[in-house]
């Protein structure tokens, strides 16, 4: 699928079917993740995918609209260093990882870290240090069914020279 593509269909699944994601293909999510813009060449990101279960719960009890995690084959914990746009590049690159997923047929899920009171206690599942500002959490798998919810068209929120 080409990029063009994957933004245009890309959408939240919260409903996985059970079969495990292939490891080649969260390296490649990842490694999207990776590659996106950052203030300054900074890179503040660091990635921490989940796939065993029983921490896939402990996160979805945590974190109050991400249910669901405890369901997906996989979970990728989005950390960055406090740097100064952590919080955009951060943002950055889990739409990169959501694109990315789309692209290789995966659903995935952006779930709120940054500012949550579970925020503190996401990082301490995953051994983050405790410099680190947990962004996004972000289920992943195959998708049961994928929504279709609509989106507004493009006349109505392009605006040329001002708003």
């Amino acid at each position: 699928m080409d990029a063009l593509e994957a933004l245009r269909t890309r959408r939240s699944v919260r409903s996985y079917e059970p079969r495990p994601i292939d490891r080649a293909d969260l390296e490649t999510v990842i490694d999207a993740g990776r590659l996106a813009a950052t203030a300054r060449n900074e890179q503040p990101w660091e990635f921490v995918v989940v796939t065993d279960r029983d921490k896939r719960m402990k996160l979805a009890e945590l974190a109050e609209y991400g249910k669901f995690i405890a369901d997906a084959p996989a979970c990728v914990v989005v950390l960055c260093a406090n740097a100064k746009y952590y919080l955009e590049d951060g943002a950055a690159a889990t739409q990169n990882i959501l694109v990315a997923a789309r692209a290789l047929g995966l659903g995935t899920c952006w779930v709120a870290g940054d500012k949550k009171p579970y925020a503190a206690e996401i990082c301490r599942i995953v051994g983050a240090p405790a410099e680190c500002k947990l962004i996004s959490l972000v289920a992943i798998g195959h998708a049961r069914s994928i929504p279709d919810p609509p989106k507004r068209p493009l006349e109505e929120v392009l605006h040329w020279e001002r708003y």
